[in-house]
Order: C-alpha cells, then sequence, then structure tokens
C-alpha cells in the first residue's frame, strides 16, 4: 500500500519535446480586458496565418479575461461571440476570474463592490453604467445588476455562460490561471483554472503537459520547461501576445499602440515569428 502511495503521487515530467500533433496548428491569445483596438489587427494577423496554412485542424484559443479594466468590455464581448468557422478555424474560449465575476454580478448584487475593486467599473461604463454613489447600500447595486442584466443581450450572456474552463490539445492544457501542482490536469478544480497564482508559478513540480495561461502579467511572455504565460497586461501597457504552435514550433506575434507600431520577436524554436502593425 505504501509503495502504490509513493508511485500515485510522484511527479509528473512533461514531454522532453513537447509538440501538437501533424496537420494541427494552434494559436492562443492571452488577457484582452477590454482592449478591442489590440484584439482587432491581432485576430486579422492570426487569420490571415491560418488562411495561408496548409492544416486539418486550425484552432485558436483565447485565455479569458475579455473585461474589465480597459475601455471596451463590450466591443470584446460582441467581437468574441460574432466569430464563425466559416473560414475552419476552431475557435475556443475560456473562462477568466473577471468573467466569472462579472457572472456573479448578474447573480448577486452583493458581489458588485469586490468586483468594482478590479476593474468591473470599466466593464459597467461600456455597458453605459457606472457605479453607484451610495456603494455600501446593496439596494443600489441591485439595481444596478438589474440594469446590466437589461443591456446584456441574449447572444453575450450566452457566450459568458458557455465559456469553457480548459482546453488540451497534443501536449499543451491550457487554463487562464494555471493549474494546482500535484494534481492530474483533469481533475483541476473550476477555482484553480480561474484564479490560483503563486502556487501554481512558484512550484516546480511538472504536468504531464506544458500549461498555457495568462492571468498574472508579466512585461515580455514567460516560458519555461511547465509553462508559457502569455499576458502581457494589455490594459495597461498597449501588448497584446499571441503565441502559435505547431508540430515542436514555437512563435509569437504581438500587437502594440501608439509609436511602438511594429513589433517584432525572437524565434522561439525553428518556426518564425511574425509582426504585426497597429
Amino acid at each position: 500500500m505504501f509503495l502504490k502511495l509513493l508511485k500515485r503521487r510522484a511527479p509528473v515530467k512533461a514531454p522532453v519535446s513537447p509538440a501538437i500533433p501533424d496537420g494541427t496548428v494552434v494559436w492562443s491569445i492571452g488577457d484582452i480586458h477590454g482592449r478591442l483596438d489590440l484584439l482587432h489587427p491581432l485576430v486579422d494577423a492570426i487569420q490571415a496565418d491560418l488562411d495561408a496554412t496548409v492544416a486539418d485542424r486550425k484552432v485558436v484559443v483565447f485565455l479569458g479575461d475579455y473585461v474589465d479594466r480597459g475601455q471596451d468590455s463590450r466591443g470584446v464581448i460582441q467581437f468574441l461571440a460574432g466569430l464563425t468557422a466559416d473560414r475552419g478555424i476552431e475557435w475556443r474560449f475560456l473562462r477568466g476570474n473577471h468573467e466569472q465575476a462579472m457572472l456573479d454580478f448578474l447573480e448577486d448584487p452583493a458581489e458588485g463592490a469586490k468586483w468594482c475593486e478590479y476593474g468591473g467599473d470599466a466593464t459597467l461604463q461600456s455597458y453605459g453604467l457606472r457605479v453607484p454613489q451610495l456603494k455600501h447600500k446593496l439596494e443600489a447595486w441591485a439595481h444596478l445588476s438589474a440594469d446590466l442584466a437589461h443591456r446584456v443581450t441574449p447572444a453575450e450572456k450566452q457566450f459568458l455562460e458557455n465559456l469553457e474552463l480548459s482546453f488540451a490539445v497534443g501536449d499543451y492544457f491550457f487554463a487562464h490561471a494555471g493549474a494546482r501542482p500535484g494534481e492530474a490536469l483533469d481533475r483541476q478544480s473550476a477555482d484553480d483554472l480561474m484564479w490560483i497564482r503563486r502556487s501554481f508559478l512558484d512550484s516546480e513540480i511538472e504536468f504531464d503537459k506544458i500549461v498555457v495561461h495568462g492571468h498574472t502579467p508579466t512585461a515580455e511572455v514567460h516560458m519555461d520547461h511547465r509553462r508559457i504565460g502569455i499576458d502581457t497586461k494589455a490594459y495597461e501597457s498597449g501588448v497584446l501576445s499571441a503565441l502559435r504552435l505547431s508540430g515542436s514550433g514555437r512563435a509569437l506575434i504581438q500587437s502594440a499602440e501608439g509609436a511602438r507600431g511594429i513589433v517584432r520577436l525572437p524565434d522561439l524554436t525553428p518556426s518564425s515569428a511574425l509582426e504585426i502593425a497597429v
């Protein structure tokens, strides 16, 4: 029994050369946070790449946190909800903690003050609403929740409610925040997939797949033997990042605002990095 227990708890090693299955190309986009201005050109560039790519399966994974902090959360939701598979692209949308917070507020007005502490006020503004002056009054939040529910269209609500918690393909596992070390990827809790931070980031325990995530912003894309973090704090930095995976190759593109214009990124593997002007 003791030997079996040791075996069950032994760390799982990620593949030495992680890869995407032959005939498949996967793009993943980091936290958007209301930056529709950065999202549009990035998606255009990805679609152009996939149109020019011969593959049996073409996948684009959005890692969540579409709303809050940036100025056009509603525009981002509407844009993503309107993406269709008519170009042979499989769109996968993951749920971030900010989408969960928005849904929580629609169900329970008492969650409003907490949501607005980390960016929910920007989402309300994108719907033509504002934080109540009497923030301590639950009745005021109840009215605001009802007003937001009235303005969220059925298509927008359906999009938010149908977001996935994770997605896996080949040797890669995609989740908004990460995964709990020591727990099998197919047994992760919703809270960990959307909220985990330091216990995931600081651990050296490997999973059986490389975890691609957002949630924790960094100035540059982070990449090591167990995880790839592509949240570059778009709402503040003005840089939105995307990762391309094909075979064992990896490449990055970023859309950037203002004078930075074209962003060139070095090759991560034999795959070529792309560039995009905004």
